[in-house]
Parts: C-alpha cells; structure tokens; sequence
C-alpha cells in the first residue's frame, strides 16, 4: 500500500533466528529449504525480512531463490572467523549496507560456544524507497551474545549490556539522518524490560512493538524474578503465543521436546500441543523495534499489528522450522486526527512521549556500573591466572627437557618429552590469551566505563538546578564595598 507520493504507507516486517549452524543444527538444510518456501507464500508478502544464524552461504541463497518474486533485494553480511550470521531480504533496493562488529562479544576460550568466533554485530542496511534525499529506510539487525547461564551467575551480561549500548548509539545515528523509518530487529536475548531492554529503549528514541500492543505481556518465564513478582498465573501455550509473543522455550516448539517425544516425531507420530497447556517456560526473545517519528511532522508510525509466525511445523519432518519462532509486524503511518482522538492516536502520543527524552535513569546507570566492575576484576583475575600458567608451564618445559638426561629408559625419555610438549603448548596459549585477548577486552571495557561514566555525569548535570544569579538591590558601589575585604 503507497500514499500519493509514492511511499508505502504501511511496512511488513518480520525477524526470524533460522538456527542454521553448519554441522550442528539438525536437519538444517531441510528446514531452511522450508522457511523460504514459506517466507515466499506468507499473505500479506512481508517487505522486509531479518534473518539469524543463517552462517551457510548455500541456505541463505536457496532462502533468496524460494523468495525472490516477493523479495527481491537481499545481502547476507560476513564477519568474523564462521561469519556473522546475519541476513536481510527486501522489497525494496539495498542502497548501503555495513558491519558492524560488537568489540565485547564473548570469549575464545568458550571455543565450543562461538559467539566469539562468528563475530557478532549489527548488520545495518539503508533501503530505497524512492528518489528523495530522505526517502530512506535504515534497517538494523542484530544477534546479540546468548546468556548461557542464569540470571546472577550469567558471565556474558557484561557483553550483552555492552552490545546494547552501542546498538542503541547506532539507532541514535540512524534516526538523525533524514529518512522515511528506523528499525532494529533480531534475536536480542534479552527479557522485556530487563536491563539490556532498558538500555536501547531510554538511549534510542525507539518502542518496543510488542510492548506496544500488548503492554502487559509477560516479563520472562514463570520463574523469572521480575515475572514471579507479578503474581500473575501460569501462561497456557496458546496464552503464550498470542498474548506474550514467547518465541523461545514454549511448549509448540518440538526442539524443545524431551528426546522421547522428539522420537515419536521421528518415527511419524503427530504428537499435538493441548493448547491450555501450561507453558512454564516460554519466553520472548525475539524483537522488533521501530522509531515512531516520521519524516513529516504531521505523520508517526504506530503498531498495527503484531503476532508470532512461522509456528507451523515442517510438513514432511513434522519438527519445528527452527528453535525460534517468527515475530512478524505491521507498522502504519498515521496521522492524528483532528478531534475525537483514537486508539491509534493515544498509541501515537504515548510512543512520541516515550522517546522524546533519552537517558538511562542514575539507578541503571549504577547498575550498568557495577556490572562493568565486576567483570573487570573476573578478567583481571583470568589474565593473572593465564599468565602465571605460561609461566609455570616455562619451568615445568625446561624440567621436563633436562629430566630426560637422565632417563634410564627411552620410553620414560619419550614421555617426557611428550609431557614437555603438551605443557608448554598449552602455556603458549595461555600466555597469548594473557598478552593479547585479555588485554584488548580489558581496554574495550575501559572504553564502556567512560562512555557510562559520561552519560552518568550528563545526566547529572542535566537535573542539577539552575542557580540563579544575585539581583543587585543597590548601586554598584554598595555591591562592590560588600564585597570588599576588611
């Protein structure tokens, strides 16, 4: 749907993690094969498609094939050892698109983890729309580090709130250039209004368009702390999907079946989902932020619908398309009328309201603070560790070296030849993640600190009250003469 200048009047988002690992995600090929064929006949077509963890080049070209009659325009964007992950299709041409890499992004030693390898960022796209300086549409997609651990012991919320951070700095960019509309979608990680949710929406004039539509969805799953503190009751699967958009975790989703039920599958078994089911588990993930501004004063961009997608199974496998579900948008530009306010006016007022100041309030910003701190001594400590094991791993190599002098047999020689070999390799490593690793994570670590300590002392000053000056009761002499020492 176009206005009379040519410009859409409503834009059809969708985001999805494929959970395409090469090697590891089973039956990759298959269900990415399926979740083009059904990107390319979902009704309405969406405009534009963000795409996760879609590392194989040959998925993300057969996803593009199934799509390209509804969706033309498409860039998969590299980064890192594995790549990125990252893709985005459109309707519209991809006029730039860069990388942006995120400098805390896990660690090398977490080697079977990869989110350090794959080089995670925010893959940025400016889309055209038309021939216009400002007829632009910037488009952010992102995957940001998974938690992997519970909330207190979670080692990566350091990363996570980093990552954040300068996602929301790039959005401030984007939304300050001239341009038709601003989104950032992804596989966040992050549970609705937790900190890291908190950071991009008070440091980006952006909304969260579930938040929008269903402002009292849940937090996280029944055990989470904030959600429990709300005493609400256990969520139903159905409940879940439709209401609190949980697109991680819940009980439709086969891939996190018990390996039982899983095996039923396998042998054929359809295996349904009682609806009313409680869903203790199921949470929200996935996100798709928009700025409600629009490049004319008259218009904004409001939430005209909203849902989870994709939920359906693949035809033949009878599993889950990916161990995410879809969160699929609708955005509408729309202008408030004159009298007799609508909904869509109130959610129009409330969004530009949300976003007109941005700023993390002192207690966050403490928080973010002690979050830094923390990880800091933890990586101090790693790297005093790391470094007194090469070390060690010198004297243990020379022992070894000159033990064999004296070795009465020659297998004894070899062994410690071979225990020589493997203590000082692993010291090498060691003492190289010391040097370097560590130090380069201590020093972007130092960089976050100074950006929360400005953006503390920012706001400081901003509520810090004006002191007016003294209003001078007589002539100038007498002021001066007071003023005079004794």
């Amino acid at each position: 749907m176009a206005d009379k200048d040519g410009l859409p009047s409503q834009v059809r988002l969708l985001t999805l993690n494929c959970w395409g690992l090469l090697y590891i995600s089973t039956l990759r090929e298959a269900r990415l094969q399926e979740i083009g064929r059904r990107l390319g006949q979902l009704e309405p077509a969406p405009d534009v498609v963000c795409l996760q963890e879609c590392w194989v080049e040959s998925d993300f070209a057969a996803i593009r094939e199934a799509t390209r009659t509804v969706l033309p325009h498409g860039k998969l964007f590299r980064a890192g050892v594995w790549g990125a992950g990252l893709g985005i299709l459109s309707r519209w041409a991809v006029e730039e698109a860069e990388m942006h890499e995120y400098r805390l992004n896990g660690r090398p030693t977490a080697f079977w983890r990869g989110d350090w390898y794959v080089g995670k960022g925010v893959a940025w796209a400016t889309l055209r729309l038309g021939p216009g300086a400002g007829e632009v549409m910037h488009v952010l997609n992102t995957h940001t580090h998974a938690p992997y651990e519970k909330d207190a012991q979670d080692s990566y919320a350091c990363h996570r709130a980093a990552q954040l951070w300068h996602m929301a700095k790039l959005l401030r960019r984007a939304a300050a250039q001239p341009s038709f509309l601003v989104v950032a979608l992804g596989d966040f990680n992050m549970l609705p209004l937790s900190l890291p949710h908190r950071i991009l929406t008070h440091r980006a004039p952006v909304c969260d368009a579930w938040r929008i539509a269903q402002p009292d969805s849940s937090l996280g799953p029944v055990a989470h702390g904030p959600e429990a503190a709300r005493g609400r009751p256990v969520p139903s699967a159905a409940y879940n999907l439709a209401v609190n958009g949980a697109t991680s975790d819940g009980l439709y989703n086969t891939w996190r079946w018990t390996r039982n039920r899983q095996n039923k599958l396998r042998r054929g078994l359809p295996c349904p989902v009682d609806a009313e089911a409680l869903d203790r588990r199921g949470k929200r993930l996935d996100y798709i932020f928009f700025c409600p501004r629009s490049a004319s004063p008259a218009h904004g961009w409001v939430v005209d619908t909203v849902h989870v997608a994709l939920t359906e199974r693949h035809p033949q496998l009878h599993v889950s398309l990916s161990d995410h579900f879809a969160v699929a948008a609708t955005l509408k530009l729309h202008a408030p009328a004159a009298k007799s306010p609508t909904a869509l006016d109130v959610q129009l007022a409330q969004s530009l309201a949300s976003t007109a100041h941005h700023g993390l309030p002192r207690s966050d910003l403490d928080q973010l603070m002690a979050l830094i701190r923390d990880y800091t001594a933890r990586e101090l400590r790693q790297r005093r560790l790391r470094a007194l094991h090469f070390y060690a791993s010198l004297v243990v190599w020379a022992g070894c070296l000159v033990a064999v002098w004296f070795s009465p047999r020659n297998f004894v020689a070899f062994i410690l030849c071979l225990v020589a070999s493997l203590v000082l390799a692993s010291g090498i490593v060691d003492g190289l993640l010391a040097l370097l690793f560590f130090s380069s994570e201590l020093r972007c670590l130092g960089e976050f600190e100074h950006e929360v300590r400005s953006a503390a002392a920012a706001a400081a000053d901003s509520r810090a009250p004006d002191v007016p000056e003294q209003q001078s009761t007589g002539n100038d002499g007498d002021r001066d003469s007071s003023q005079s020492p004794s």
